[in-house]
């Protein structure tokens, strides 16, 4: 696929990175020498120095013969003449960022007008995860399948858990019978677990199944969820103004921290549900004046990473159940993480994690990576034209590191075994290590016979 990313700044680069290793031919277009500099010294992509919205510069790109445009500058609006220009010069298909919280109720009506095949608000998005994750507390991440009706949550293994120390096909089935420990990440390493597997102290474990089922593991192994009821978020940046409105509309007290007046002012606007307070999130006086003690959970989200690691070392070190950081590099997730912040938010991540998901193509319903890539969770749906539906999974002959975790049969959710059989329309969640799958078709080696 020929893709065209307007914009070198983070995602940008992380994108044409991903995509340039899938085998894309990859183009960018910038108008910072400097960062066209770095992604042509690390990168097997083409550089063009100037701006996404000239036509003679896209015209230099051959615009009319790429597949796809991406559009990730600073300017939403830059960003959308881009994909307008693009669009008529003969591109096949845009994709634009548009993140201003001004043009949330307006984005189906800008895709249409604009012709955007995929609008993406990555600070929207991170707002809606971290949601997800104040909702299941005890998790690390959590991440939706099939509509919400399958969900996949990162535990941390902790020494009094029953699953620690044992086999997993030693542990009791009332624990583990309707969900299934599908991924492990020990010291950065990715590991597809089996039967013979034991899970150690600090593992973190993906485990997956329906909500109710993750709910009662949790239970009976020792994590029982609590309920978040107030919440105290540092930083009045566009994520903090979708997360307050969220969590207001849920019931949720929130306390919004913002060490600029003039924004203070602006926010108390914005979000009238929401207490808005002038000072600095780091001054332990401060948070402690605020009984800071009696919140269940806080997220640290101003635009430093420094000042978001102190942020939450501090509050954590207080005694909040829940401290959630928002991070911009990358390699400083697993630094946090192993200093015993509960969850990390990386939009550019997420950000990378959709467009990926749309350019592999529209047989891939939802895909989660782990370790930038090292896994991925992948949910497709089987049709006609699948060559594993109708047999047996045993008899699939199914690669190494790569399992079928789950089956969504209209209202069943069923954690498959060997004799357990995939039918046409069903939605099926699959694991894969090192194998980026866009297909059913590319799970299966030799499939032996029908049913």
């Amino acid at each position: 696929m020929k893709i065209i990313i307007i914009g070198a700044g983070k995602v940008g680069y992380s994108l044409a990175e991903s995509l340039s290793k899938s085998n894309h031919d990859v183009t960018i277009i910038d108008r910072s020498p400097i960062a066209l500099g770095k992604a042509e010294e690390n990168l097997e992509v083409l550089c063009i120095r100037g701006s996404g919205v000239s036509t003679g510069i896209l015209m230099e790109a051959e615009i009319g013969t790429a597949d796809l445009l991406i559009a990730v500058t600073n300017s939403d609006e830059v960003n959308m003449v881009c994909c307008l220009t693009a669009k008529k010069l003969g591109v096949k298909q845009t994709i634009a960022r548009i993140r201003d919280p001004e043009y949330a109720n307006e984005l189906s009506i800008l895709k249409e007008e604009l012709e955007l095949d995929l609008i993406i608000n990555p600070e929207q998005t991170a707002a809606e995860e971290i949601v997800n994750v104040l909702n299941f507390p005890i998790a690390v991440n959590v991440e939706n399948f099939a509509k919400g009706r399958v969900k996949m949550v990162e535990i941390k293994a902790t020494e009094d858990m029953e699953v620690i120390g044992k086999p997993l096909k030693d542990i009791g089935s009332k624990l583990m019978s309707s969900v299934l420990i599908g991924v492990v990440v020990r010291n950065n390493e990715v590991i597809i677990p089996n039967g013979e597997f034991i899970i150690q102290e600090n593992d973190n474990m993906y485990v997956i199944g329906k909500p109710s089922s993750l709910y009662s593991f949790c239970m009976l192994s020792g994590k029982a969820p609590h309920k978040i009821r107030n919440v105290m978020i540092e930083g009045g940046g566009r994520i903090s103004i979708y997360l307050a409105n969220l969590l207001t509309e849920m019931g949720i007290k929130v306390k919004l921290i913002e060490i600029d007046k003039e924004k203070c002012v602006r926010l108390s606007e914005l979000l009238p549900g929401a207490l808005i307070i002038n000072g600095d999130g780091t001054d332990e006086e401060l948070l402690k004046s605020e009984n800071i003690s009696d919140i269940d959970g806080f997220i640290a989200m101003t635009g430093m990473d420094e000042e978001n690691l102190m942020s939450a070392l501090l509050t954590k070190r207080i005694g909040v159940k829940k401290v959630i950081a928002k991070v911009s590099r990358v390699n400083y997730i697993s630094i946090i993480k192993s200093l015993g912040i509960d969850s990390v938010i990386n939009p550019k991540l997420i950000t990378t994690n959709h467009i990926l998901r749309f350019v592999r193509g529209n047989n891939i319903e939802s895909l989660y990576r782990i370790i930038e890539g090292q896994a991925e969770i992948t949910e497709l749906i089987a049709d006609k034209e699948s060559k594993i539906i109708n047999t047996k999974i045993k008899r699939l002959g199914l690669p190494k590191d790569v399992i079928i975790a789950t089956i969504v049969r209209k209202k069943e959710v069923v954690i498959p075994h060997g004799n357990d059989i995939i039918r046409e329309g069903d939605r099926v969640i699959v694991i894969s290590k090192n194998k980026k799958i866009s297909n059913l078709n590319e799970i299966v080696i030799n499939p032996a016979g029908g049913v």
